[in-house]
């Protein structure tokens, strides 16, 4: 489906504060990006901003940062995030996960949150593209590094076993693996859009965490 620009979006990026509209610039530094030091953690794939500014405003003394591909979808997550009192701990940038190596140094975060990621198809070089794809993951993982913590929800069921596939093939130690959120809830839980309306539909919220082992 093509997304429609939105007329205000030239506007929201110009004037939004938290908006990076450079951020290879701070490869290396991007503790500069915040008004406080504190640990950096990244979602790639923000969609409309709702976890990612939630998130912020739980937790203070965390920096947030937000990707998103496309700018007609980032620019309705800077407008979220303006109207919940632009969170001093969050920014947002707009790029493609396949150059976060380009934008992160080493063991520059500390946490990536990947939510209901595009599935792709599981043949072929389509696969390549899922997100937690090995070589997607050797990404995480250094720019991590050990001990950094990934975070993953989707309602597609293939890309779970895929995911749990990978990381027990490469550097990372599950945990907190959970088929069906609902009837394994844990305390913080924040939804993103579309868990809220998966879960509305009764499909179950597939999650886990995995941590590099280096």
């Amino acid at each position: 489906m093509r997304l429609r620009q939105k007329p205000w979006a030239a506007q929201e990026f110009e004037q939004n504060p938290l908006y990076v509209n450079n951020p290879a610039d701070y490869r290396g530094g991007w503790q500069r990006a915040f008004d406080a030091p504190g640990p950096i953690h990244l979602e790639i794939g923000c969609g409309k901003g709702r976890f990612i500014t939630e998130s912020a405003l739980t937790n203070p003394h965390i920096n947030f940062l937000a990707m998103e591909k496309q700018e007609q979808i980032i620019c309705m997550a800077l407008r979220a995030a303006g109207n919940a009192g632009f969170p001093a701990n969050l920014r947002f940038f707009c790029e493609d996960a396949h150059n976060l190596s380009e934008l992160f140094a080493e063991e520059e975060l500390s946490q990536i949150y990947i939510n209901f990621c595009d599935p792709w198809r599981a043949r072929g070089k389509w696969r390549k593209r899922r997100l937690t794809h090995r070589n997607f993951l050797a990404i995480y993982a250094r720019i991590m590094g050990r001990g950094g913590q990934l975070h993953f929800k989707t309602d597609d069921t293939g890309l779970f076993r895929f995911t749990i596939e990978e990381l027990n093939d490469t550097m990372w130690r599950l945990k907190n693996v959970s088929h069906d959120l609902s009837a394994n809830p844990f305390a913080g839980n924040i939804m993103t859009e579309y868990e809220e309306k998966f879960s509305g539909e009764g499909k179950a919220i597939c999650r886990l965490e995995a941590v590099v082992r280096g």
